[in-house]
């Protein structure tokens, strides 16, 4: 098996179902001869050409619509937006039209798109490609959203998500795109929607993290262990939409306790969502109160700044401290 990193491993799912099924398409600002913005589509236009791997204006709006009526008329889009940030524009056509056709029409009509876009901060990015908007997506009925941490669930993820009937928000984390490799199958194979992987086994706390965050976490429960000795499990949750509850339950039943990291901003995030269902259906089983570990309710700052708005492995080692002493 090749080790790849998440780039190449979105590059590699998208080969697949492309050879795979003709009815897979890329479109997007870039996509074909540059081969993107981080070069996840490079190679597709030379293997697939112009009709199947797309350029488009500089018009997000229009990428979407386009590839919605793609969908209902029987092909299977991938469609990719440059930048989290650069998503707004074409909000309507995803919330108003993507996630809505399947219940509209009665089922008569599905929407098996893919809309692809780099997300979180950590590269030092300028205004608008730093987000972190997942919740916007999760809280839309009729969406799915995916957020991979690693290049074996990003591949298995992606295949996935494109053979999925609806419509599927994929936020790749930008920050991590080439920060590490690992082995990859060559082969076809799919990670299942709505099921998340515990990424490092426990029993004191359980640490419930996503996507940019499960590397933090990963860190922060080894230095919980290695500096006051306990024992932390960390949860990927892989799917935000479906959500993994079973998982997400079993591990906190186990544990007592519970640390939920988030990138985005505070107030109304998902981190919130987990807190509520732990507290609804867990609450007898609870040590400790759930301990939310976030970025501000502030636009992400610019470059020199955006260290200090990013969780890292000391504020949630923090956090797991506040729930351990309570």
């Amino acid at each position: 098996m090749p080790p790849l990193n998440i780039v190449q491993a979105v590059n590699d799912a998208l080969r697949t179902e492309m050879r795979r099924d003709d009815r897979v398409v890329v479109l997007g600002e870039d996509v074909g001869v540059d081969g993107g913005v981080f070069r996840a589509t490079e190679g597709l236009l030379e293997e697939f050409g112009p009709d199947r791997v797309i350029d488009t204006p500089l018009a997000e709006s229009g990428i979407v619509g386009t590839a919605i009526g793609m969908a209902v008329y029987g092909l299977r889009p991938v469609a990719e937006i440059q930048f989290d940030g650069f998503m707004p524009p074409a909000f309507d056509q995803i919330v108003s039209h993507a996630a809505r056709i399947r219940w509209r029409s009665r089922g008569r009509f599905h929407v098996p798109l893919v809309i692809r876009a780099p997300y979180g901060g950590g590269i030092r990015a300028l205004e608008h490609h730093s987000e972190s908007p997942e919740a916007y997506y999760a809280h839309t009925p009729g969406l799915k959203v995916v957020i991979p941490s690693n290049p074996y669930d990003t591949k298995g993820l992606l295949i996935a998500s494109i053979r999925d009937p609806d419509p599927v928000i994929f936020f790749e984390p930008k920050r991590l795109y080439r920060a590490f490799r690992e082995e990859v199958p060559e082969e076809d194979y799919v990670v299942p929607l709505g099921r998340a992987r515990v990424a490092r086994e426990g029993e004191d706390l359980t640490l419930v993290a996503w996507g940019s965050m499960v590397p933090i976490a990963l860190q922060a429960a080894e230095e919980a262990e290695e500096r006051d000795g306990l024992s932390v499990e960390v949860l990927d949750l892989r799917t935000l939409v479906p959500l993994d509850w079973e998982t997400i339950a079993g591990s906190v039943e186990k544990t007592g306790r519970c640390v939920v990291v988030q990138e985005a901003p505070r107030t109304a995030g998902f981190a919130s969502e987990i807190t509520a269902l732990i507290n609804e259906r867990l609450l007898l089983h609870l040590e400790a109160p759930v301990v939310r570990v976030t970025g501000f309710d502030v636009a992400i700052p610019y470059l020199q700044m955006e260290h200090f708005y990013l969780p890292d492995a000391g504020r949630v080692l923090r956090g797991i401290r506040r729930a351990v002493t309570f």
